[in-house]
């Protein structure tokens, strides 16, 4: 497995595929990888010829209180598991050489979509991604690019972006991959103590509650939300940071699940805020 570490790094060697006639997937990562990562690494390495992953700890998504300098950084152990899954290159660059002295374009989508749940809670976020996952692509020379469902609401975002700016590249969304648990994977999780790791299944157990509340003919958002809110409050360490529930992938207001639509949580364990999501077919 190629480490590439430079913008030129990365640039000669997806050209070089390009010239090979490689299809080229990218993964974008933040590193700390588990199985949700390795799982978008799987489902790249089945549609394209080359895969290519980046581990870069993004800093202009984060907000001035977040936890950028906390973020778990591991990279040994992430190429070990690259290599494992079978990865072709990792793009590793510092921040200097992303956002290099002089750097002052970013990507602003600017839809009422990006205001809500993890867009209104943290201002700037978008911009930080979308800014990003552009440079990547382009970088990488991406034919296909892989994101968790986890982060829904930036993957509707990135479709957003990619098509509003005729970018050429397609964008898949995959799963949420769970522990047994069925707490969703997640970097932030290694910040949970074992208390804390308990406490944060009434994520996905409350949204489970609701989806079952709506396989069985429940279909008014306020109930259903209620269902959710309800099984949260009852968790002594859980704080609600957003419960709602939109269509998908237009992410509007809806009063009743009629069509494929979105139930998304954020909650703060302790320290820790966890986002979880459930999409309900209508």
């Amino acid at each position: 497995m190629k480490i590439l570490r430079t913008q030129d790094d990365i640039k000669n060697y997806s050209l070089e595929m390009k010239k090979a006639g490689k299809i080229i997937g990218l993964v974008p990562t933040m590193g700390a990888l588990h199985e949700g990562h390795l799982t978008l690494m799987r489902t790249a390495r089945k549609a394209a010829d080359v895969v290519i992953a980046s581990v870069f700890v993004n800093p202009v998504q984060f907000g001035p209180n977040e936890d950028f300098d906390a973020y778990p950084r591991q990279f040994d152990e992430d190429c070990a598991k690259l290599e494992e899954v079978g990865v072709d290159a990792v793009f590793h660059p510092e921040p200097g050489e992303m956002y290099p002295d002089g750097f002052c374009t970013y990507v602003n989508v600017e839809g009422d979509f990006t205001k809500k749940l993890c867009g209104g809670q943290r201002p700037g976020h978008f911009r930080g991604v979308a800014t990003v996952v552009t440079k990547l692509i382009n970088l990488a020379r991406a034919d296909k690019a892989f994101f968790g469902q986890k982060d829904a609401q930036q993957v509707c975002v990135i479709r957003r972006f990619v098509e509003d700016l005729a970018i050429p590249v397609e964008i898949n969304m995959v799963p949420i991959v769970r522990e047994e648990s069925g707490l969703a994977r997640s970097s932030r999780n290694v910040y949970l103590s074992t208390e804390e790791r308990k406490a944060a299944l009434v994520l996905s157990r409350s949204l489970n509650m609701a989806k079952e509340a709506f396989g069985k003919g429940t279909i008014k958002v306020s109930e259903l939300k209620k269902i959710i809110i309800d099984e949260i409050n009852k968790e002594p360490l859980a704080v609600i940071d957003y419960v709602e529930i939109y269509s998908f992938p237009a992410l509007e207001e809806i009063v009743e699940v009629k069509g494929e639509s979105i139930m998304a949580i954020a909650v703060k364990i302790g320290k820790t805020r966890l986002i979880d999501n459930v999409i309900l077919e209508g």
